[in-house]
């Protein structure tokens, strides 16, 4: 198999091949969803949620959850 002649498509298509014939169809379904890139900007939204808090805070909050 000569990946540096394939397309990114047929690379995809004939690992999500290799990938069900070995681990079967849910096992990639969860492969896949374990490498998806999501959406959103992590970093943006995380200082959002944060903003407003101090780690003394956020180890009040956690500690009253558990």
């Amino acid at each position: 198999m000569m990946t540096q002649t394939m397309t990114q498509q047929e690379i995809r298509q004939t690992g999500i091949e290799i990938l069900s014939e070995h681990i079967g169809v849910v096992g990639m379904i969860r492969f896949l969803q374990q490498n998806d890139l999501g959406y959103g900007n992590y970093t943006k939204d995380k200082e959002s949620i944060l903003k407003e808090s101090s780690v003394e805070e956020l180890v009040k909050k956690i500690q009253q959850t558990y």
